[in-house]
């Protein structure tokens, strides 16, 4: 292979025509020049989320990964006001991490990782406490949960608390109604299902509430949402020195995208996840979680009892395909199986070969060193599992 194929949420492999746009001509980004390219981008950013022909939204840009958006909202938008954090993964511990630092009046409502968001317990907790603000992940890649919008936006909205919502690993491959949801500020990245180089984030918020901010304690001076929305709505700039490059690639990433068309762009997504999830299926594999409630951009593979993953990840890498390793309480339980960025349909009959022949062929002095020859019950249960591979057991 000529290159890694980066089957990952993110980063990912980048079209052909993005990787030319970062390479164009110097310019200054307090000119004309880039306050065009700042437009456009917005302008596309806001037909991506269907906003295009309303004056009610408005998105910024940041210089930073998705995490630096993230905390520009969480810094910038509750004041003194109770936020609840909704998690059922790492990135929804994430949010509650970055909330704590930034707000003292910050909760955390925990499901297990992996879990279902239990909307009765929500409502429950709303009931008996006054909560201001609710953030939530929308995609959580920890487990490849795909959680509820609707749902929690409208158990929001009847409590009178503001709606905001982590869409990093999703935008660009779900359908994120922001209206419908009740969400007032979502955040974003550059890379992960949008497709192009990691590096800038965004948020898409109500034009009514990036005005609110104007009137809030300012708690950081980079990520500073109001300062953020007074540039481009001024001056049609940033207020800090952008990665101009970057937003040359964001923007012909966009383009790649609204000439696919959204619908199309997420059909196709959906259409890769299937065949990579039923060529697992067909190879013997698990999944952590059921396949409804998956993201479109990701799939958590339950590990075989006699598979070292960490031996798997570098057996794939020889063949130039990357995957991801389980964290937190999945370590050595899942791998993770991305297909986003530039993998063709190809890339993924590849994969699904490699993957199925080093499964197949797995060393047997790997199966001994991960299953002790003196776990009885463990080689009893792979043999079981496994009848072609009886012999090797019992000769241990």
């Amino acid at each position: 292979m000529s290159k890694y194929l980066l089957f990952t949420p993110g980063p990912v492999n980048v079209a052909e025509n993005v990787r030319e746009a970062i390479c164009q001509q110097d310019i200054c980004h307090r000119e004309v020049d880039f306050d065009r390219l700042l437009q456009s981008i917005e302008n596309k950013l806001l037909k991506l989320f269907g906003l295009q022909d309303t004056a009610d939204y408005r998105a910024v840009v940041i210089t930073g990964s998705g995490t630096a958006a993230n905390e520009t909202i969480l810094s910038s938008v509750v004041g003194d006001k109770n936020i609840l954090i909704l998690s059922n993964g790492e990135f929804g511990d994430r949010l509650h991490s970055i909330s704590k630092i930034q707000n003292k009046n910050t909760f955390l409502l925990e499901f297990g990782w992996g879990e279902l968001l239990d909307l009765g317990k929500i409502e429950n907790y709303l009931k008996k406490h006054a909560i201001d603000i609710i953030a939530m992940v929308h995609h959580e890649t920890s487990s490849g949960m795909l959680n509820s919008l609707e749902e929690v936006g409208t158990i929001s909205k009847a409590y009178g608390a503001m709606f905001i919502v982590d869409c990093v690993s999703s935008a660009g491959a779900e359908v994120i109604d922001m209206e419908k949801c009740h969400i007032a500020f979502c955040s974003s990245s550059s890379s992960k299902a949008i497709g192009s180089y990691s590096g800038l984030s965004f948020v898409v918020g109500k034009t009514e509430e990036f005005k609110k901010l104007k009137y809030l304690p300012v708690k950081s001076t980079y990520l500073n949402l109001y300062k953020f929305y007074d540039f481009i709505k001024t001056y049609s700039q940033t207020p800090n020195t952008p990665a101009v490059h970057l937003f040359y690639a964001l923007e012909q990433t966009l383009i790649n995208i609204l000439s696919e068309g959204v619908t199309n762009r997420y059909a196709d997504l959906r259409h890769k996840a299937n065949l990579l999830r039923q060529g697992m299926l067909d190879i013997g594999l698990k999944f952590l979680i059921d396949q409804k409630d998956m993201c479109s951009v990701l799939t958590t593979v339950q590990i075989p009892l006699h598979i070292d993953v960490s031996i798997l990840r570098e057996k794939l890498r020889e063949k130039s395909i990357i995957i991801y390793e389980g964290k937190g309480c999945f370590k050595n339980k899942v791998f993770q199986v991305g297909n986003i960025g530039e993998l063709s349909l190809d890339n993924i009959q590849f994969f699904l070969k490699s993957l199925g022949e080093i499964l197949r062929n797995f060393d047997q002095v790997d199966i001994i060193n991960v299953i002790s020859a003196n776990d009885h019950q463990a080689l009893f249960s792979y043999a079981n599992e496994n009848s072609e591979n009886t012999s090797l057991v019992s000769k241990n």
